[in-house]
């Protein structure tokens, strides 16, 4: 146990699906797994480990933010064994050529918060997400690309125009960057697919609905990675 998680050693998978939202991970665990059994409710941050395919897995919850993956991330890495960490999460399109319900693959996370530097006293505001895990959906028709991991989801001085133009940012979300930072500091796998929820360009958007209980895509192409 830790603090934040109460699931028993063996109870968690080495590979690990991150979805931000307790419910979705419930939502995954129900329709996707067979045998399925809840580890840990903790702060009402589910994680379920079950079969998919006859392959052992776990689903749990990361919670919003950089802050808070980081402590969930860090512990399974550390006392939890867990090799592989996929974010399944939903980002807003910096891309005009990005729709509402697009799935993205991160290769690279880019960030204007000091995260690294707070936890490890390491400036460095890119990183690469894993080969190894990417690797397993070369062939699927998805967009790859670097994306953009901010503490910050109320903006009012957002200039996504730069951050596109600029820094190659197609997307935005606010976990991945401590997810990756950690990965690296455990010699360890992660990385990002993300379905776009909401277009900065256009304006469109998903309803919260649709971001609970409509990933299906990006769920299975995260299920194939296992």
């Amino acid at each position: 146990m830790t603090p934040h998680i109460e699931a028993k050693l063996g109870e968690i998978a080495e590979t690990v699906l991150m979805p931000g939202d307790p419910l979705r991970a419930e939502y995954i665990a129900k329709k996707y797994l067979t045998d399925y059994k809840l580890v840990n409710k903790i702060r009402n941050v589910y994680a379920f480990t079950g079969y998919y395919n006859g392959k052992k897995v776990t689903i749990m919850a990361s919670g919003m933010g950089l802050g808070s993956i980081g402590i969930y991330s860090y512990e399974l890495f550390k006392f939890y064994g867990v090799e592989n960490i996929i974010r399944i999460g939903s980002a807003g399109a910096y891309d005009p050529s990005l729709k509402v319900g697009d799935v993205i693959l991160a290769t690279e996370v880019y960030t204007d918060s000091n995260f690294s530097y707070v936890q490890d006293g390491i400036e460095n505001n890119l990183l690469k997400t894993s080969d190894n895990l990417n690797n397993l959906l070369k062939n699927e028709n998805i967009k790859y690309g670097r994306i953009l991991s901010s503490d910050v989801f109320y903006k009012d001085t957002d200039n996504f125009e730069e951050m596109f133009n600029k820094n190659n940012c197609i997307a935005v979300e606010m976990e991945s960057y401590a997810l990756m930072h950690n990965a690296n500091k455990f010699n360890k796998n992660a990385t990002c697919l993300l379905t776009i929820s909401d277009s900065l360009v256009t304006k469109e958007e998903m309803s919260a609905y649709d971001r609970q209980n409509t990933l299906d895509k990006m769920i299975e192409l995260a299920l194939k990675m296992i």
